[in-house]
């Protein structure tokens, strides 16, 4: 998708009404970044609703300087900052004492995504999420906000033999830590591109006992080669034919793929199952930030309205 459209429509209303169910599912979205996806936005006031929860990425190798200084910047702007904790990648309990210091002195950081990091080897003391938590300093620290990753469709790292065992069990003791902590917890969830297999896990979840809410991944609009890099990368499951069909039509293999069909699927779950445990959308912007604000600002009525909708994105 170009900018020159995105950039036309801006002060114009979308081109159809907002779908209700769809609007109320795309209610308090959250976005990721990373601090050089980051440094391309002059200002994300002009394309995010205020206070939106903007997850921070921590890629192998960032170092934890640009990290603080992208979480101060999006502090000052208004948003809800949640930086990965990624435990493979932090070398201690006292690097990780640190990271929690300076995230909350320099940039007022009260929440955090734990995850055991995409990297084979430990660099140090910590394997998973869940050693994280058993240091106590999250909530020493006084966060009032952890959440933990969920795979609708496993996870190859850990469970090699394609079942979800290992990352059912891990969530099962996540479930119980909240009798633990002081602060709130979720799931965030890595991103799938159909509807069913999402339904069908998190209807698992909750047979099994586990109350914590889902924030649901979901790819933002990209070209379709773009996502299927990513999805193959990230290990998406069944739900990666959905991508693999539309690259066998000519007539779409050129177009960007949006999430419009798996949204307003789930939406429509939702709207029929108001106890479903879905609570809110977590955007992937594989295709880019400005991109993905313009198809939640199409589609998610005034709840997606930017924080500074005057102000010209560049």
């Amino acid at each position: 998708m170009s900018l020159m459209p995105f950039m036309k429509k801006k002060e114009a209303p979308a081109s159809k009404p907002a779908s209700p169910a769809v609007e109320a599912l795309l209610q308090d979205y959250s976005i990721e970044v990373m601090p050089r996806t980051a440094e391309k936005i002059v200002d994300f006031r002009s394309l995010l609703p205020a206070g939106t929860r903007v997850y921070i990425a921590h890629i192998e190798g960032t170092p934890i300087d640009d990290m603080v200084a992208t979480a101060k910047r999006l502090n000052a702007e208004g948003y809800s900052v949640m930086p990965h904790f990624p435990a493979r990648i932090i070398k201690d309990r006292a690097t990780l004492a640190d990271w929690i210091a300076r995230y909350q002195g320099e940039a007022d950081v009260k929440q955090g995504l734990l995850l055991a990091g995409g990297v084979a080897q430990p660099h140090g003391d910590f394997s998973d999420s869940m050693q994280l938590m058993e240091t106590g300093l999250f909530d020493e620290a006084g966060f009032d906000r952890l959440h933990v990753a969920g795979h609708p469709e496993g996870n190859r790292d850990i469970d090699t033999d394609g079942s979800r065992l290992k990352v059912d069990d891990a969530l099962r003791w996540k479930n119980a830590f909240q009798s633990r902590t002081d602060a709130k917890m979720a799931i965030a969830t890595q991103f799938a591109f159909e509807a069913q297999p999402i339904i069908e896990w998190a209807d698992s979840l909750k047979y099994a006992g586990i109350t914590l809410p889902i924030h649901i991944g979901i790819a933002g609009p990209a070209k379709l080669q773009t996502l299927i890099k990513f999805a193959l990368a990230c290990g998406v499951g069944p739900s990666l034919k959905v991508l693999q069909k539309r690259a066998m039509d000519v007539t779409k293999l050129l177009l960007p793929y949006e999430p419009t069909e798996v949204v307003a699927d789930l939406a429509a779950h939702k709207a029929a199952n108001p106890d479903f445990n879905v609570t809110h959308v977590h955007f992937f912007p594989l295709g880019g930030i400005k991109t993905n604000a313009r198809w939640a600002m199409d589609h998610g009525g005034p709840a997606a309205t930017p924080a500074d909708p005057l102000k010209e994105p560049a």
